[in-house]
């Protein structure tokens, strides 16, 4: 039974400047795992890979209900990749997660639809 659907999309621009302008940032939205995949990309290629895990991490607490707060921070979300490429949600509950990220020159955008395993 899906449980909820959340829809995120960041300005490239916009992610690109903030990255400049607070080099700590990225420190605060990523676990020290995404970490470790930022620091080995090319700036260009940093600047899309983070918009899509940020606009990911959005999409999953907007599924959840909540948004990033309080009850649920940008470091309890983890987006992982599968050998295939496909990307995979790590997180605190129990729904399974499903997730699409995408980006253009412009954009990253990503969708994250919750499912209840139980029911």
């Amino acid at each position: 039974m899906i449980k909820g659907i959340g829809l995120d999309i960041v300005e490239l621009d916009r992610v690109r400047n903030l990255l400049a302008r607070k080099p700590k940032f990225a420190s605060r939205i990523l676990t020290p795992e995404e970490m470790e995949v930022f620091a080995s990309l090319g700036e260009r290629r940093k600047t899309e890979w983070f918009a899509g895990r940020f606009s990911a991490k959005e999409a999953f607490s907007k599924a959840v209900g909540t948004g990033i707060g309080k009850g649920l921070s940008f470091q309890d979300i983890s987006i992982i990749q599968e050998k295939s490429g496909k990307p995979i949600v790590r997180h605190p509950y129990s729904y399974m997660a499903h997730l699409s990220i995408t980006h253009t020159s412009q954009y990253a955008a990503a969708q994250v639809i919750l499912e209840d395993k139980t029911e």
